[in-house]
């Protein structure tokens, strides 16, 4: 009895050390991206353009690229037209033939439905070294709105 009690305490402690293992090469790196995000530069909110921002960039002609990481079913529905942009869903972006086609040179504006996935995906990518990655805030349902609004920037 107390061998086979043994066996199982080996067994659990075993099993335990590999359920709470983990990558600690991935651990030091999002700790070096995280430990920089103080509550002041989270206020500043660094890593977020919003709308009245994008706009902006257009009025300036500043060189940006946008990421539109949503699904190919969505992106059917409505899209962007936008001389510089890419679709890449977010299932397909971190292989390595799609990475490679990210811009090094320019801001990368990632953008889905309403930013949830946006913030995920700027988040690896900076995680990778894309320090040119920039979520959209609010994505798709605040650009329209933002938009709708100033339609007459867009009419030339």
């Amino acid at each position: 009895m107390r061998k086979v009690l043994l066996l199982v305490i080996g067994f659990i402690f075993t099993i335990s050390s590999f359920v709470f293992a983990y990558d600690k090469e991935l651990a030091k790196r999002l700790d070096m991206m995280f430990s920089q995000m103080t509550p002041e530069v989270i206020a500043q909110k660094p890593c977020m353009i919003n709308a009245k921002q994008l706009l902006e960039m257009i009025k300036n002609k500043e060189p940006f690229v946008i990421l539109d990481v949503r699904t190919r079913e969505e992106m059917s529905i409505f899209g962007i037209t936008w001389k510089d942009k890419l679709e890449i869903p977010m299932h397909e972006l971190f292989k390595e033939e799609n990475l490679n086609k990210l811009p090094k040179d320019k801001k990368i504006i990632v953008i889905c439905h309403s930013g949830s996935r946006a913030i995920a995906v700027a988040l690896a990518l900076r995680a990778l070294g894309f320090t040119n990655a920039y979520v959209f805030e609010g994505g798709f349902v605040e650009l329209s709105k933002e938009v709708g609004r100033k339609a007459y920037l867009f009419v030339h």
